[in-house]
């Protein structure tokens, strides 16, 4: 990995990045798009990426703004970089649908994270998704922590008590709202 450290690492729409670097934390802010955080804890290293819409590309090409191929993307870029399949777990975040009036991409961009993480027996082992409100996503890739913080368009500071969030069973990988 060529991350400095204390490097911090913007994901915007369309990228992914992999790392197992300790002083590296990955950033993204999310409405209806849906960010996946994978790790693998026996080699700790993790990796992020930020899809815009569910599925595959209708034009037949490797669009990584399409969950799968953005998907496919990030696993594979974890395997190159020492990971194994058999220890993924992943952390789901976003698909929110923040425009009312809109279709529902969020709920939609949702759905297809969970049936992937499942199809493809991946471990979730943490997940916040849906609602109204976008989040700002930090995700430390060497230790598989992920702090989402729910951000309201009509006020940007909510209150702990209105926050939720599935927990995982094991602590290996963790979500934390603040």
């Amino acid at each position: 990995m060529a991350d400095r450290p204390g490097n911090v690492i913007h994901i915007i729409q369309g990228q992914f990045r992999v790392s197992d670097n300790v002083d590296t934390e990955m950033t993204t802010v999310l409405g209806s798009c849906v960010a996946a955080c994978l790790f693998d804890p026996f080699r700790r290293i993790g990796g992020m990426n930020h899809f815009l819409l569910p599925g595959n590309d209708p034009s037949a090409g490797n669009n990584i703004r399409y969950g799968a191929h953005s998907m496919e993307q990030l696993i594979n870029a974890m395997l190159r970089a020492g990971a194994q399949r058999n220890r993924l777990e992943v952390q789901l975040f976003g698909g929110a649908n923040v425009v009312q009036g809109l279709s529902r991409i969020g709920d939609s961009n949702a759905i297809f994270a969970r049936d992937f993480v499942r199809r493809e027996g991946f471990i979730l082992r943490g997940e916040d998704t849906g609602g109204t409100f976008g989040r700002r996503l930090r995700f430390r890739p060497a230790t598989g922590l992920a702090r989402a913080e729910r951000v309201d368009p009509a006020r940007l500071d909510i209150p702990r008590s209105e926050q939720t969030a599935h927990r995982p069973a094991t602590p290996a990988c963790s979500v934390e709202l603040f």
